[in-house]
């Protein structure tokens, strides 16, 4: 879901958002540190369009710290574990704070050995997943992601939800150009987007998903409501969700999308699970040529007829939002203020 919610549609300069969100959670029991890491990615999805992802998520995020389901004030704990190998315990706080921790680790072993694994566990995503791979890509490292979430995901021929939404996400350098970057849910439809069309009265495409007798449905309230979502391209992302699973959580040490329990802390939001990070330095094979073959691909897609590449729907609104400032409806705006309260 690319368009703000209402007609009436102010901007907001990204540094007064970033600083608003900030505000809002430190005010809900962030440390400084927590709080800023949060912003800037929350701030980062308004401003690039992903509005599932942007301050739609602000009161999930304020009902789940005020539950007591995940530690605002975690201190991730960074493990060097082996030569290309980085764990991080995030402490039961969020992944975004684990990963920052362990960045510098990361990339310093990514450019000594040619390659990195970042194995996050203990930890909460809550947000969009391109934005913990585009910064690789802009240092002209490759980075691939992924990240398992809660059981909302039937998966191919079965009977019931087991796996989460489980995207994976991939940026790459590209000379000349933008990072190729995408981010994609291995369920049929991201579930904030599900969430953002039960609030517009909106229905869904065929194929998103079935209700709460397995039958299948085009009201993504009857998905939300004891329902499920497909995976997409059938057994082709079943089997690409049991991957995530397999890599974000038994690698990491994480939970699996249905190990965890949330039921002793009402208006908890977040999936407890893990995350699975590997960072790649092309130039120990092919120096600065890859980014030349990358711009190669992309020049070959375009001549072949596409009109647009992955994620550069993102960096034209980002392009809009620093001119014009970001995005938001009244009424978003003055939700987020009433937070502060």
């Amino acid at each position: 879901m690319s368009a703000p919610s209402t007609s009436t549609v102010v901007r907001v300069p990204f540094t007064e958002l970033q600083a608003l969100l900030q505000a809002i959670f430190q005010r809900h029991g962030c440390s400084e540190g927590v709080a800023r890491v949060l912003a800037h990615n929350c701030a980062s999805a308004q401003r690039d369009g992903a509005h599932s992802h942007g301050v739609f998520r602000m009161p999930g995020y304020v009902s789940t710290l005020a539950s007591g389901w995940v530690d605002g004030q975690a201190t991730p704990q960074v493990s060097d574990v082996a030569a290309g190998y980085v764990r991080v315990d995030a402490a039961g706080g969020f992944a975004q704070p684990a990963l920052a921790a362990a960045r510098g680790l990361l990339v310093a072993k990514a450019r000594n050995a040619g390659i990195a694994v970042l194995a996050i566990h203990n930890s909460h995503h809550f947000a969009a997943l391109w934005p913990d791979v585009e910064p690789f890509a802009e240092e002209g490292l490759v980075a691939l992601s992924v990240v398992n979430s809660m059981t909302c995901v039937v998966p191919h021929g079965a009977r019931k939800p087991l796996f989460g939404t489980n995207p994976i996400a991939f940026a790459a350098p590209c000379a000349e150009h933008d990072p190729i970057v995408f981010d994609m849910a291995t369920s049929a439809m991201a579930h904030g987007d599900v969430q953002i069309a039960a609030r517009a009265g909106q229905r869904l495409p065929e194929g998103m998903g079935v209700d709460a007798n397995g039958e299948p449905t085009t009201d993504p309230k009857a998905i939300l409501e004891g329902g499920a979502l497909l995976p997409f391209g059938g057994h082709k992302g079943s089997a690409l969700s049991m991957m995530v699973e397999l890599l974000a959580a038994a690698l990491t040490g994480g939970h699996f999308s249905w190990e965890f329990d949330w039921s002793g802390h009402p208006g908890a939001k977040t999936p407890w699970t893990g995350q699975l990070i590997i960072v790649i330095d092309p130039s120990k094979a092919e120096g600065e040529r890859f980014a030349q073959r990358s711009r190669e691909l992309v020049e070959q897609m375009q001549a072949a007829g596409l009109t647009r590449m992955p994620g550069e729907r993102r960096y034209r609104e980002r392009e809009v939002a620093e001119e014009e400032g970001v995005a938001l409806t009244e009424q978003e705006l003055q939700g987020l203020k009433a937070l502060l309260d």
